[in-house]
């Protein structure tokens, strides 16, 4: 593989991780309840926990990107 072609596989994956992340964010907050219900009231797990851990997740999930693609994709093209 060519530089070129991997910096343009490491910029798709972080927009297409960001995406994820986005729509993680979307149905966390527009229908909340919905999602508690379905995924939080089963685990015995408060409301205030249930958004805490999806805080934690979400936050967590953004570094990943910016760790394992988006940097690569940076140094690939000051290297390129």
């Amino acid at each position: 593989m060519s530089i070129t072609s991997l910096q343009a596989l490491f910029l798709w994956c972080t927009v297409i991780n960001y995406c994820l992340l986005i729509l993680w964010w979307v149905l966390i907050r527009l229908p909340h309840g919905w999602i508690y219900r379905l995924s939080g009231k089963p685990f015995q797990v408060s409301e205030a926990q249930f958004d805490a851990y999806n805080l934690i997740g979400i936050i967590f999930y953004k570094m990943a990107i910016i760790m394992f693609f988006l940097v690569p994709a940076i140094v690939l093209r000051l290297v390129g």
